[in-house]
């Protein structure tokens, strides 16, 4: 069922925030139309300007038949503070796609702009599911054994044990629909495997975590060592923790990769090293193409909202609205819903207990204020 309760059979209609990310309009449209020949059961609603939005419909014959212009004359601009996205972007093509999830008329949203703007209008505009306090931004991270999932990766920069303990249940639903995995295994990233080790909350985080019946295996502490052998199917931190760790990786694979350039070109022998080698290497990048892992997910929200990286190019956009494909095919928050409510009434909205819309607005600011947090650096 979408949001607003209508059966999900007969494809998926997807808003497309058009104006949002670097390469906007043109990357996205394009990506948009690549993601057809994977899923040719999608329809779109287009959001953004008009004017520039139609000539690219025009020269992509193949979109036209299953998309739609929703004219938005705004665009949230990549340095708009989350705040001020939600006082002055209700014309934003963000803001329109997200309103088009709220009133059913879309399945999902999909974007590319802001990461802060988008997970504000998001939660302030969709809301979280029932007994969650916080939406969390999960994405994959490549590994020695295929891929795990991380969450969260910068949305919330301090998180209680109920935080933590509901981000392992959103991810390991997440690793079920996505990945596949039947009994996903869970790990609580930490400076240390023994049990003393870390802080009073993380710790407290992994002895509940110990006790419950959850959508997967827990497995303890993990170290940062552990992210990319793949030790774990989800790896369950907080954002602060986790967007330090997802840009530390970036940093260290691009240096790899400068070492690996400098290296060929130092001399004749190296270049004709490089010659024999380069179908290994190919066959390397393509394994850690960023473009590949594209598209974060704000887990936890009564709407799949998907962040793809803000500088892409029309194959990782369109990996990213697969991403959204297969939580909407899988019903991804149908299953999430389900396991959150398993879960003890003090583990629900993140404080101790349900907490009251009135209590959860008050919080609203500081949440904005961690969302501005960029996922993909955009």
């Amino acid at each position: 069922m979408t949001k607003s309760g209508k059966a999900m059979s007969a494809g998926y209609t997807i808003a497309i925030d058009a104006m949002g990310g670097d390469n906007a309009p043109d990357a996205i449209v394009a990506g948009a139309e690549l993601a057809l020949k994977r899923y040719p059961d999608i329809r779109y609603i287009l959001v953004g300007d008009e004017a520039r939005l139609k000539p690219l419909l025009d020269k992509h014959r193949q979109l036209q038949a299953c998309a739609t212009i929703h004219h938005a004359p705004d665009a949230i601009s990549t340095d708009m503070k989350p705040s001020q996205a939600l006082r002055s972007g209700r014309q934003s093509s963000m803001r329109m796609a997200i309103d088009l999830v709220d009133a059913g008329e879309a399945d999902c949203i999909v974007s590319a702009g802001n990461t802060g703007a988008l997970m504000a209008m998001a939660k302030f505009v969709l809301k979280t599911l029932p007994g969650i306090s916080r939406p969390a931004i999960a994405s994959f991270f490549p590994t020695q054994r295929s891929e795990s999932v991380m969450l969260d990766l910068g949305a919330n920069l301090e998180c209680s044990v109920p935080n933590l303990v509901q981000f392992a249940v959103m991810g390991a639903v997440f690793a079920n629909t996505v990945l596949g995995r039947q009994n996903p295994t869970i790990g609580l990233l930490n400076v240390g495997a023994e049990e003393q080790k870390g802080n009073d909350t993380i710790r407290e985080a992994a002895a509940t975590l110990r006790t419950m019946t959850l959508p997967g295996e827990f497995q303890g502490f993990i170290e940062g060592n552990d992210i990319p052998s793949g030790s774990v199917d989800v790896i369950v931190t907080d954002g602060f923790t986790g967007n330090i760790a997802l840009k530390t990786a970036e940093g260290t694979a691009q240096l790899y990769s400068s070492f690996l350039r400098n290296t060929f070109a130092a001399s004749l022998m190296a270049r004709l090293g490089y010659l024999l080698a380069r179908p290994a290497f190919l066959k390397l990048k393509k394994r850690t193409d960023p473009r590949r892992y594209n598209g974060g997910v704000f887990l936890g929200l009564r709407g799949i909202c998907v962040k793809s990286h803000g500088g892409t190019d029309a194959v990782g956009f369109s990996n990213a609205v697969g991403v959204a494909y297969d939580l909407l095919k899988e019903n991804c928050n149908p299953k999430i819903e389900a396991g959150i409510s398993e879960l003890p009434a003090e583990l629900l909205k993140g404080n101790g207990g349900a907490a009251s819309s009135e209590s959860e607005e008050a919080a609203q600011p500081k949440t904005d204020k961690a969302a501005a947090t960029d996922l993909a650096g955009s």
